[in-house]
């Protein structure tokens, strides 16, 4: 029976906690007596308590991050109530700043901010000699990363049949991004790459063919990168996926090399924009030369076969609904799979504080503290983005709208795509809970009657994409369209499907 726990409440199941098994994989002597219990968000929290404390442990210790506050923070209530002897140390980006502003520190009885992947095992060696912290705020040194003992060998046979495997070749980041805790840092430091790919290497024996890095700067040391992928590149398991990060702006020709041999469904990339603005990004802090970016985005849609999923922010200081659909017509014009619409937040101990008096920003109090307003967007616009880009992910991210999106988004994507918007959320009072056969119908009358397109055009690409969606029968939007122009789209659909 374990005497110390370390956990969490992951977002999904699928989620493996690499803070978690960092802990554990640095007890060292006391990691006989330890163990790691993750949980969802969605348990509730009674019955989390219920489990973490029935083998009466010494010590709890609790990843802290953005999506689970709130449910943590009961938690804690709860433990404390029930078991008062039991120690509860809280740890994670989300209590490493602003500490004894929230509730959540107020049960619980130690929390150690920054990096604790060596502070949390010699604070429970302390509390096994019966030494007691001098404060209840533990600040934990920046460990050197030759200190750390790598994660990877704890994985369970369970987390590598069913999760997430989280990776990182490096920690920290250079730039100074206002938005990104990893602003706070002052560079990106490696791991020794030797141990670290001889740890992927026995992580692929023992079955894992998806590996996602979670490296701000992938790109940002170009030898260890082509080192990374070449390593890679040697497997030859058709199933085999690779996440990366990578600078926009840096993306020299020997790593071009090494991308455009790996074959289809091997690569992803996620390349952060943010903003196309100049003057936007100098008041962040974000340094990207935009010309180059785009010619990189646009060569890695061209040349390679990797899946690039890139991102924009709403409600950035200076940004304008005018602005951002300016630089989002120019990234759907660059082609790339998905386009992350998100929202701006203010994590805890970002800079982009600094700039709420000036640009009058008003943020949720509560997580996932997301901008509500400021003095270039109202808040009922930016309730409107907040749809949009649920609708985007619904509709264009999905991937499921192959043949409709280009005549739905036209030439003007983002002032159709907000018609649409407006109209789905008018029509339906929703975001979610929208079946797919609903959602073709939606459409089908979205585009005809919000946007006035062609019945004809609008029927033929529907359903092409209804054909490849899986979904069985005819679509429900046949009974609003004429039966000669459906034949039409089903014919053309079908010839379409043999070539797929």
């Amino acid at each position: 029976m374990p005497e110390i726990i370390i956990s969490t409440l992951n977002a999904r199941y699928i989620h493996a906690s690499l803070g978690a098994r960092y802990l554990y994989a640095n007890m060292g002597k006391l990691q006989s007596v330890t163990e790691i219990q993750e949980f969802i968000i969605n348990t509730r929290p009674i019955d989390i308590a219920e489990k973490l404390l029935a083998s009466k442990p010494k010590i709890i210790g609790l990843g802290v991050y953005i999506w689970n506050v709130p449910q943590t923070t009961e938690l804690v209530a709860l433990l404390k109530s029930i078991a008062p002897e039991t120690i509860v140390v809280l740890g994670g980006p989300e209590v490493s700043y602003e500490t004894e502003q929230q509730a959540i520190f107020d049960y619980a009885d130690y929390v150690i901010t920054g990096q604790a992947d060596l502070a949390f095992s010699r604070f429970c060696e302390d509390i096994y000699q019966g030494i007691l912290p001098a404060s209840k705020i533990i600040k934990a040194e920046l460990p050197e990363l030759d200190q750390i003992k790598l994660p990877y060998d704890v994985l369970t046979q369970e987390d590598i049949d069913n999760r997430v495997i989280y990776v990182e070749a490096s920690r920290g980041c250079p730039f100074k991004c206002e938005f990104c805790l990893s602003s706070l840092d002052k560079t990106a430091i490696p791991f020794d790459l030797d141990l670290f790919l001889d740890a992927l290497q026995k992580l692929y024996e023992r079955g894992v063919r998806s590996f996602k890095f979670v490296d701000r700067t992938f790109n940002l040391k170009i030898e260890n990168s082509i080192r990374i992928l070449n390593f890679f590149l040697d497997k030859t398991d058709n199933d085999l996926f690779l996440h990366f990060e990578l600078i926009p702006d840096h993306l020299p020709e020997k790593l071009k090399d090494i991308i455009k041999k790996f074959p289809e469904g091997r690569l992803q990339f996620e390349i952060g924009i943010q903003s196309f603005d100049e003057h936007i990004q100098q008041t962040i802090s974000r340094k990207q030369n935009n010309l180059k970016s785009e010619e990189n985005i646009r060569w890695l849609v061209q040349d390679t076969t990797a899946h690039l999923h890139t991102d924009l922010i709403v409600g950035l200081p200076g940004e304008t609904l005018q602005t951002f659909a300016k630089g989002f017509d120019k990234l759907v014009a660059l082609g790339p799979h998905e386009i992350q619409v998100g929202i701006l937040k203010r994590l805890r101990g970002t800079p982009i504080i600094r700039h709420s008096f000036e640009y009058q920003i008003k943020y949720n109090p509560v997580a996932p503290y997301n901008i509500l307003k400021n003095k270039d967007v109202s808040f009922d616009d930016m309730q409107r983005m907040s749809r949009f880009a649920r609708y985007w992910d619904l509709i264009a991210n999905s991937g499921r709208f192959k043949y409709s999106l280009p005549l739905l988004l036209g030439d003007t994507p983002f002032k159709n795509f907000m018609a649409l918007s407006d109209w789905l959320f008018q029509t339906t009072d929703q975001t979610h809970k929208i079946s797919l056969n609903r959602l073709f119908t939606l459409l089908y009358k979205a585009m005809t009657r919000c946007l006035n397109m062609t019945a004809d055009q609008v029927a033929s690409v529907l359903t092409q994409d209804f054909a490849r969606s899986g979904l069985k029968g005819n679509p429900a939007f046949i009974g609003d369209h004429s039966p000669s122009a459906v034949a039409v789209g089903s014919s053309h659909s079908k010839r379409q499907n043999r070539h797929q």
